[in-house]
């Protein structure tokens, strides 16, 4: 019995060892494949316009301009605008008709998109890598030269209210996180709406769009990002050719972000006809490029996102989802890290039966102060590895690969190489997410917002009061 019960930990140790050795060079043959992958080239020409590139072997390729404006650059009375603009620019310009631009992309296979988000716009196409000199001149002809009709602003302004009913009726995790930011930065420019409130869009005129292009698309605002079977010389080419007379100077003072402050609070909107409760809590995050980042979004990670659809069931590795699964707590819930460029909220939304509201946010609370107190190495090797398969997977082809590109420049000046990325998150240990979970989570007052039937949902100043604990 003692040599069978030696053999048996003799074969257990030669396995974890050839286990270690395998995982080890698993991840070393990672890192190598990582390091291989094309670098992000980033070039400032002499109007302070950056161009920037990654070439990815594929016949498809996205070229994009990416702007610094949104709802952050306006005001109370000028909130809407830059999306106003987003539904007038592919409307026609001062060159090209509505329908010489459609059928001029439509005979080459092309995609035109627009996007307004809270600190930055942009304007991209998908089409062939033969045809992407054609594409940049059209997308600077769309922003250079725009024809901002009051016939076409007048449909718009009608697409616009009719796209924020149906938001506000079908689309209630927006409509969440458009009231938690607005209650999370109140008195700021963060918590603006991108849609804008419905008198701002019925009183927006032409001029008024026509003046906030003219003083916030200026080329050391604006980022001409490439990915595809593309070169940096030519790209380069190609700006100076299209993007060579934009503007460098501003009338007046350029457009700055004004300070953010986060406060924590509350909205609550309760609508008993709602079959679900939607709510979502957070605390002040970290900007962009600040050094707790990748930790936060480690914290994030292990948390997890959940849906009733999802497999595994109680056998998830993330605790939360397996007391969701098997107390019913919720519908799905995500964890979520959102970064600005100075700023940032980390926290979870979920969707709950009314009557599970209390003890779906009991037992989110709870995850979080075991973040901040207990976590544990597994979890966090666990964490670090799926962060790294979604951030991976986001990246897939050159559409998503054009927007970090354009997003990481106009953010941060550069594109940070995915190997430097997979090191800072392979860097981040148990220790480290319980000190940025000290130090943003524990004992910090939260914003909530939570639209339906939300009666069931603690007061403020209980869930304020589980965000420590008491324990020796």
């Amino acid at each position: 019995m003692a040599s069978l019960l030696k053999l048996s930990t003799a074969v257990r140790r030669q396995t974890l060892l050839a286990g270690s050795r395998a995982g080890s060079t698993y991840a070393a043959a990672f890192r190598t494949a990582l390091s291989n992958e094309p670098a992000t080239e980033v070039t400032t020409l002499d109007s302070g316009l950056r161009v920037a590139s990654e070439s990815v072997p594929s016949q498809v390729a996205t070229v994009g301009l990416f702007i610094d404006a949104g709802a952050r650059y306006e005001d109370k009375h000028s909130n809407g605008t830059a999306n106003f603009f987003e539904h007038l620019a592919f409307k026609g310009t001062t060159k090209r008709s509505q329908s010489a631009l459609e059928q001029e992309v439509e005979s080459m296979g092309a995609e035109l998109d627009a996007n307004t988000g809270r600190d930055q716009t942009s304007f991209t196409a998908r089409c062939f890598s033969k045809d992407v000199p054609k594409l940049v001149e059209i997308l600077a002809d769309v922003v250079q030269n725009p024809r901002l009709e009051d016939a076409d602003v007048k449909r718009a302004r009608e697409v616009i209210l009719g796209e924020i009913e149906q938001v506000d009726a079908g689309n209630l995790r927006e409509v969440v996180f458009d009231h938690l930011h607005s209650t999370a930065f109140q008195g700021t420019s963060l918590g603006n709406s991108v849609w804008g409130p419905s008198s701002n869009i019925r009183s927006i005129k032409a001029d008024d769009v026509r003046g906030y292009v003219n003083s916030h698309y200026k080329a050391p605002r604006m980022v001409l990002a490439a990915a595809g079977d593309v070169r940096q010389s030519e790209l380069e080419k190609l700006a100076e050719k299209y993007l060579g007379k934009v503007e460098s100077t501003f009338d007046g003072k350029p457009p700055q972000l004004s300070a953010v402050r986060f406060t924590g609070s509350e909205v609550r909107v309760r609508d008993d006809s709602i079959p679900l409760a939607h709510v979502a809590v957070a605390v002040e995050g970290c900007g962009v490029s600040g050094s707790d980042a990748v930790a936060l979004s480690v914290a994030s990670a292990l948390i997890g996102t959940w849906d009733r659809t999802f497999g595994g069931g109680v056998n998830n590795a993330s605790k939360l989802a397996v007391a969701s699964a098997h107390d019913k707590l919720c519908h799905n819930f995500e964890s979520f890290n959102l970064n600005y460029r100075d700023t940032g909220l980390w926290g979870i939304y979920f969707e709950c039966d009314p009557l599970q509201c209390e003890d779906m946010l009991f037992n989110v609370q709870n995850e979080w102060m075991r973040l901040c107190t207990m976590v544990t190495d597994g979890e966090v090797e666990r964490a670090k590895r799926q962060l790294k398969t979604k951030l991976l997977a986001q990246l897939e082809g050159p559409q998503s690969i054009c927007e970090d590109i354009g997003r990481q420049v106009l953010h941060l000046g550069r594109r940070e190489p995915l190997h430097d990325l997979e090191r800072r998150i392979e860097n981040v240990t148990a220790s480290n997410v319980r000190d940025v979970a000290m130090r943003y989570i524990f004992d910090r007052c939260p914003a909530v917002a939570a639209v339906g039937p939300v009666e069931n949902l603690p007061d403020y100043m209980r869930i304020r009061s589980s965000m420590y604990w008491t324990r020796l």
